[in-house]
């Protein structure tokens, strides 16, 4: 039993958020239900309401209400409910308020530091940065402190591994020079020290990025993580919220099959070779065919192509014009199961690992 402030894990897994719709309610509860912390990814998730075009900013907001209240009982709750908020999207603040007026249990946040976070939760809400090192972490641990009071109750440490944005250099990531977990991992473990002595209590680590499951939580928790956040192989599950032609996408995708890109968001990012990354990779355009306004800097007139329209393709299956996130180990992924499957593996294999 992991202990997160006053709440607590039967398993220390975290899904990691995973947008646009891919990880909404139905994915998020029946993780929680198993005893993890399920993640519901803010980008975007009112993309099926029937205005979403005209009131994105509302149906946004709307449908996140919604599918927090869909996890939550769902959940039961057995495990936690979190939201993934990217600090470098517009609705990043109103996301976190509307998250927290619906009661999650946590708020975590990457693709940017999240240096006013604790202003925008509740005492009770438990808050998470997404960092990709030590330096990151101590900015983030110091500011909160200063400005807040306040330290993380947890931290994710995502490593170069993982699918979707990424937080290392584009040219090391292409080059296969980043840091690994194992390097990365002990010297926040010492960072975080002299903040968990003024807090006296720990900040757990989870652990991000080709993550092996059972086997993985057991390695990383013997170099002191508290647990792992895994993502890809859930999508790989009957209630993960993509559609199944984006399942079929990912179960049939080969190791070759995976390209690192440039994203809208400004940082680099893993996905699925597929016709809009080859059609990025020669210099052709794919220009936006309604802008809803979501990344910071984003000039329409600009970019290559709109994150928010291709990750909606992906959603729905749309091969040809689909942004396919994904990790760095996606052909470990073979067939469809189950959340309660897949959790009971990770147990089950994290318990053999010990």
């Amino acid at each position: 039993m992991l202990k997160l402030g006053s709440k607590h894990l039967a398993l220390p897994v975290l899904q990691g958020g995973m947008g646009v719709g891919v990880s909404l309610g139905g994915l998020a509860g029946a993780v929680a239900a198993c005893g993890g912390m399920g993640c519901i990814s803010t980008a975007q998730t009112g993309f099926r309401e029937p205005d979403f075009l005209q009131h994105t900013a509302e149906a946004n907001l709307r449908a996140l209400k919604k599918e927090i209240a869909k996890a939550k009982a769902c959940a039961k709750g057995a495990g936690l409910v979190a939201i993934n908020a990217m600090v470098a999207t517009r609705q990043y603040a109103d996301a976190v308020r509307a998250a927290v007026e619906a009661g999650v249990d946590a708020v975590i946040c990457g693709a940017g530091l999240p240096l006013d976070l604790p202003g925008l939760v509740l005492p009770e809400t438990l808050i998470a940065p997404v960092v990709s090192s030590a330096r990151a972490a101590q900015v983030i641990c110091k500011t909160w402190l200063r400005r807040f009071a306040r330290l993380p109750d947890f931290i994710v440490l995502e490593g170069s591994e993982a699918g979707g944005h990424l937080g290392f250099e584009e040219t090391e990531l292409q080059e296969g020079r980043c840091a690994s977990l194992d390097e990365l991992l002990p010297p926040l473990l010492k960072t975080l020290a002299p903040f968990e002595e003024k807090a006296g209590r720990s900040i757990p680590v989870f652990v991000a990025g080709g993550v092996d499951g059972g086997a993985g939580l057991s390695h990383y928790r013997k170099l002191g993580a508290a647990g792992v956040q895994i993502a890809t192989p859930f999508i790989a599950t009957h209630e993960c919220d993509a559609s199944p032609a984006y399942k079929e996408a990912l179960l049939h995708a080969k190791a070759e099959d995976v390209r690192i890109m440039h994203s809208p968001v400004g940082m680099p990012g893993r996905a699925l070779n597929t016709p809009l990354i080859q059609r990025l990779a020669s210099g052709l355009r794919q220009p936006p065919v309604h802008c809803t306004g979501c990344i910071h800097g984003c000039v329409p007139t600009q970019t290559p192509f709109c994150i928010t329209e291709a990750l909606i393709a992906a959603v729905r299956g749309d091969l040809e014009h689909g942004l396919f996130f994904c990790g760095a180990h996606v052909e470990r992924l073979t067939q469809l199961t189950s959340v309660q499957e897949l959790m009971d593996k990770i147990a089950q294999d994290w318990r053999n690992s010990q």
